[in-house]
């Protein structure tokens, strides 16, 4: 099985790379399933069912997403019917959407993405380390391919994850930062790992925001309304190969591509 996992979609130029490269990439070989993080599609902040849609007619499969999830209002109004696009499964019981699924890719095999939040530096959420437990056990009765977006801030807790479900999942790559790790690699059993993908979005830019913006906030330290940057994008992306008879990862690649 190939899987593509495509890092933190910023925005318009996000949205363009996504639409320009996946067809570039598929030139070399075609992917079984295609998973993306799209919190930060809708103009920098969380995502609309439009563009939702759009990425999904770029041959997205899935859409992950994050702390912002909620940005965008609309969203309540589609999460609970959409179940290809996923909110971190650490968030409280009853809140809507649902944070893993269980999906069929192009050669009609199984393949569950869970989703999880980090609680270093973010938000307090639940326990994504017990959480995990908890959707894991569920979820190897059903599938032997189970892959994670871990969306969290600190290095660390993403590299524990990475170990603790080392064995267990098929994959576990981080999520949020907005800037590529060169750790990707396999852990024992078969868990590939990165601790972020990165971000598919404008590349000159600070993590994807107009860079004077930022750097004016940064001097001043007085608050500043953020925009997408404009211009030139970068598309970061890792491709995973599994064995879908086993569920262990057999190769990770780091894509950076650039416009």
């Amino acid at each position: 099985m190939r899987l593509l996992m495509i890092g933190d979609i910023v925005g318009r130029p996000g949205r363009r790379a996504v639409k320009e490269t996946i067809p570039l990439l598929q030139k070399e070989g075609d992917f079984d399933f295609i998973v993306a993080n799209g919190e930060n599609a809708a103009g920098g902040l969380g995502i609309t069912k439009k563009i939702a849609d759009e990425l999904f007619n770029c041959n997205v499969d899935v859409i992950t997403t994050g702390n912002h999830v909620w940005s965008q209002k609309e969203i309540y109004n589609f999460i609970n019917r959409e179940e290809r696009i996923i909110r971190p499964a650490n968030f409280p019981p009853g809140v809507p959407g649902a944070g893993c699924n269980i999906f069929l890719t192009k050669n009609n095999l199984k393949i569950a993405v869970i989703n999880l939040a980090g609680r270093t530096f973010m938000p307090a959420l639940d326990c994504p380390f017990r959480k995990a437990d908890e959707l894991v056990l569920k979820l190897t009765d059903l599938t032997k391919t189970i892959v994670v977006d871990f969306h969290a801030e600190a290095t660390s807790e993403k590299v524990a994850m990475g170990w603790y479900l080392a064995g267990r999942v098929s994959a576990v790559c981080g999520t949020h930062t907005h800037v590529q790790t060169a750790d990707e690699r396999i852990l024992y059993e078969g868990t590939a790992y990165i601790s972020d993908l990165g971000m598919t979005g404008p590349r000159n830019s600070v993590i994807g925001v107009k860079k004077e913006l930022v750097i004016e906030k940064f001097l001043s330290q007085v608050p500043k309304k953020f925009e997408v940057a404009t211009g030139s994008y970068q598309f970061n992306a890792v491709i995973i190969e599994i064995d879908p008879r086993t569920g262990k990862a057999q190769l990770i690649k780091r894509i950076q591509n650039y416009e």
